[in-house]
């Protein structure tokens, strides 16, 4: 009779222990503690230093974010790819990765107010026609980052280009400076004060206008699941601060020249 009688408490227990840990991941995380990913292959905005460090805009604009949150955050780099899927299958909480916000995105994520605007550009060698529309690229090569707005874009309005996509905007230039691809297409802050900047750019430069809206983003946002709303609130509230304080703005300075918004 003790056997059966005990046996309701033990059956009892992994219940309370599952229950508590529950109770406790709840607790953690309404208290404030996050994953964060970004790239970390896309400098000026996330890289890894040579300890293997993230560094960069996106980085140091996550960690002044979860200082005014009070959170305690991990930020961990994800391949540009994955990195929706990732977020969708609770891998990490938020996304701080210079991400234009796109309707198409807005059916998988939820994104915070705009924290940076974003042109897009072409570069081509030198002296290149300023002609950059669809019927006059029509048979060039264009190189561009998988999984990119541009890459959207480009396969949306230049399906007579042949179009050659890459895992990051790096191996995108070095085909450029090959000859690989006749033209590439970016972020045009990052092309700026990168590629741009480098010796074997000498021969290159923006090409055509500057493209903004429709399917390459009203800006950029931080991105988290579409159920979670208390974070959402709490980043835009953590946005809007450090905007107020001075901080965004200092956090710029230390990468660029100019004003990102």
């Amino acid at each position: 009779m003790r056997f059966h009688a005990s046996l309701p408490g033990l059956l009892r227990r992994p219940l309370c222990l599952a229950l508590s840990s529950c109770l406790c991941m709840a607790a953690a995380h309404a208290e404030g503690s996050y994953r964060i990913a970004t790239e970390g292959s896309y400098p000026p905005w996330s890289f890894k230093d040579s300890q293997g460090m993230l560094q960069g805009w996106d980085v140091d604009i996550a960690r002044a974010l979860c200082e005014k949150m009070k959170a305690k955050c991990e930020i961990v780099a994800q391949d540009w790819d994955g990195i929706i899927p990732g977020l969708v299958a609770r891998k990490y909480d938020m996304i701080v990765a210079s991400m234009a916000i796109t309707p198409q995105r807005r059916e998988r994520v939820a994104f915070s107010a705009k924290y940076k605007d974003t042109i897009s550009r072409f570069v081509a060698r030198k002296g290149t026609p300023p002609d950059v529309s669809s019927a006059a690229l029509k048979g060039q090569t264009i190189g561009v980052q998988r999984g990119s707005v541009q890459a959207a874009y480009l396969a949306q309005n230049y399906q007579a280009a042949n179009l050659k996509f890459y895992d990051t905007p790096q191996a995108a230039e070095l085909d450029l400076v090959a000859g690989r691809v006749e033209y590439i297409l970016g972020n045009m802050v990052t092309y700026h004060v990168g590629f741009l900047k480098t010796p074997e750019a000498k021969d290159f430069a923006f090409v055509g206008p500057e493209l903004k809206g429709g399917i390459l983003g009203e800006g950029n946002g931080i991105a988290v699941r579409k159920d979670d709303g208390q974070t959402l609130a709490r980043i835009n509230a953590a946005l809007e601060a450090i905007r107020a304080d001075g901080t965004y703005d200092r956090i710029t300075a230390k990468y660029f020249p100019f004003k990102l918004m």
